[in-house]
């Protein structure tokens, strides 16, 4: 086995202060604790699935529950409310108690179980992603039995890949592969090779190493699967895989969970390889990922910017963090987290969005994907189960730890608990703004004195940092790398950072030829109407036309801000509904131009855009796989 360079710290006690812990009590108050109730078929799908007349299911109905519970679980590592947890326990107890005595725990009556049809469901039946939703039930299981020690629900977890085991384990004339919908019904690989690494049951492993073997699969028509593993350690991108839709990144989640129990070397060497394709070819300059709901090498790209998309991209992130120990995969995360996440959520915590493009308007998913909607569970749908469990992903890469390394990746305005021995406790505070400034102030104070590392992220954007312990200036701080602190430490050590939040720019091509992306520190800006009231015509032509997830061609005649004179002036803002960050500067008229944090943008309905026209902007610098600050967009 390989163990990864760094890890969550599960026993971590984190307390979030600002934006982040107030959208965190709102999703917790106004979705996650209601959700159940007042959803009541996320649930009772599964009592009534042999009991005709059948429910008008969707081929990914059974997904709700799992994705629902990861997303739980995951706040819950965050906020430990005991409401959530108490709920979760009756949740996880009444799922456990619906599946069927061979270890099925899906929505499907018994002729159509793992299968790829259902004939019952529709004039001429629907095809089903039934072992997709096994993955999603399997991951909220495992999340809930490694929390709670609860081993009734790990064995649950089991029964399920039991079932998954006796149908297609070894069986060359009935595959998983040939269930269609392959992106979805080969995601198992990662929950099984999960659950291998935690019982050391032979059979989940085996299966997880088949179902690699039909990533290559070809039918009379071509691939059948995405031949992630070869196409990969041949070089090629993931958009360039025969499927390479969003889904396929679970399976791919695989890849990372079998290098760390076989130790085979090529597992890792693909997956980093897919990670820095997504990097480099399809990550949005909101931090989202998919355009249409899948990669297809192009950033600028005007296809939906899908939650689950995103999601699915930070989990990965996640375990591109634990396999390389690379700083800037922590500034991605952030990247992706302070602005696509936040922005996909109702301040409220009440809805998300299905999509959350870098231009255009927030529409709830409740209306943009209305059609997932059914009796019982009318505002369910993948995103709005799914959507959550972006901001609970904190609790996987705020503070990580090898050995006696603590990695510190997360900045703003917080508590850290970490129990690091026998009587002995580290806490750490961080007394800031951040991302409004980049100053922070850590308060760093062991129970006794002790020695550790501590590395601090400095991000590839801050070109110029300052950091300090107890007012002295510390030497060699370098953008895009961990900054190492070994010491011992006593109570009332205090370290300062000053970041550079000087704006940093990214020129747009193709679809965003002439316009510019504006970024301070690790906030996207945007241009929204509610701030430029005084804006001429020209300025107004951020009219939605018959499709409403898009803006008009027609943009600003002219650029609006000159890059090398422009001052961007940070405003106190006094009205409701208040941004985090508020810019201006002048356009080349003279006139006052508002910018606003990106996930504030379009807040109250107005229109927004963050590729807007600037002269004199420079590259951006951004990282590479071969050089961390090589830009690869000029």
């Amino acid at each position: 086995m390989n163990n990864p360079l760094v890890n969550p710290i599960s026993s971590a006690e984190i307390e979030l202060g600002g934006p982040v812990a107030k959208l965190l009590t709102a999703l917790t108050d106004q979705w996650l604790l209601v959700a159940p109730m007042a959803n009541p078929a996320m649930l009772e799908m599964f009592a009534d699935r042999d009991h005709p007349p059948y429910r008008n299911l969707l081929p990914w109905s059974g997904e709700f529950a799992g994705k629902y519970l990861t997303s739980a679980i995951k706040v819950l590592r965050l906020t430990r409310d005991e409401r959530l947890e108490s709920l979760l326990g009756d949740f996880v107890n009444r799922l456990a108690q619906l599946q069927d005595v061979d270890g099925y725990l899906g929505p499907w009556p018994n002729d159509s179980r793992l299968t790829n049809f259902s004939p019952h469901h529709g004039t001429r039946g629907i095809q089903t992603w039934d072992t997709w939703g096994h993955y999603q039930i399997m991951i909220g299981l495992i999340l809930w039995a490694e929390e709670t020690r609860d081993s009734k629900i790990l064995e649950c977890a089991c029964r399920m890949a039991d079932l998954i085991c006796q149908k297609y384990l070894g069986k060359k004339r009935m595959r998983l592969v040939d269930t269609g919908s392959t992106e979805m019904n080969l995601a198992p690989v990662h929950a099984l090779a999960k659950l291998y690494r935690m019982t050391e049951i032979p059979r989940y492993l085996d299966m997880a190493l088949q179902i690699v073997d039909e990533f290559g699969a070809i039918g009379p028509e071509g691939p059948l699967a995405g031949d992630y593993l070869r196409q990969a350690l041949a070089g090629k991108a993931l958009f360039q895989m025969p499927k390479p839709r969003w889904e396929s990144l679970h399976p791919i989640l695989g890849l990372a969970e079998l290098y760390w129990v076989t130790g085979d070397d090529n597992y890792r060497k693909a997956f980093e390889h897919i990670w820095w394709s997504i990097v480099e070819n399809d990550r949005h300059n909101n931090g989202g990922f998919s355009s249409g709901e899948q990669a297809v090498g192009n950033p600028y790209a005007e296809g939906t910017i899908e939650t689950c998309c995103t999601i699915a991209w930070i989990a990965m992130s996640i375990e591109m963090l634990r396999m390389t120990r690379n700083s800037v995969v922590a500034d991605e995360i952030e990247l992706s987290t302070l602005n696509s996440v936040l922005g996909m959520h109702s301040p409220t915590g009440r809805w998300a969005t299905f999509t959350t493009p870098s231009d255009g308007a927030r529409f709830a998913s409740s209306h943009a994907i209305v059609f997932q909607a059914r009796s019982g569970s009318p505002e369910l749908n993948c995103c709005s189960v799914n959507s959550p469990r972006g901001l609970g992903m904190i609790s996987d890469w705020a503070i990580m730890q090898h050995e006696d390394d603590l990695v510190l990746n997360y900045f703003g305005p917080s508590d850290f608990k970490i129990e690091l021995g026998e009587d002995l406790t580290l806490k750490i505070r961080q007394e800031t703004d951040y991302p409004v400034s980049g100053r922070i102030l850590f308060h760093v104070s062991p129970s006794r004195p002790t020695e550790i590392t501590l590395s601090i992220r400095v991000p590839y954007w801050s070109e110029k940092t300052y950091l300090s312990l107890n007012q002295q200036a510390l030497e060699g701080v370098r953008a895009g790398e961990y900054f190492q602190i070994r010491r011992e430490w006593k109570i009332g050590d205090i370290l300062e950072m000053n970041l550079d939040m000087t704006p940093h720019y990214w020129r747009g091509e193709k679809q965003c030829n002439r316009l510019v992306s504006v970024y301070k520190g690790p906030i996207l800006l945007a241009y929204d109407q509610r701030y430029n009231p005084h804006t001429d015509k020209a300025h107004r032509s951020l009219i939605i036309p018959d499709d409403p997830f898009k803006v008009t061609k027609e943009y600003l005649p002219g650029p609006i801000v000159d890059a090398d004179q422009s001052m961007f002036n940070l405003l106190d803002w006094k009205g409701t509904f208040a941004p985090l960050i508020l810019l201006e500067a002048k356009d080349l008229k003279g006139q006052i131009v508002r910018l606003c944090d990106f996930a504030s943008a379009g807040m109250t309905g107005t229109l927004y855009r963050s590729w807007i026209p600037i002269i004199n902007a420079p590259p951006r610098q951004r990282f590479s796989r071969s050089n961390p600050l090589r830009s690869v967009r000029k």
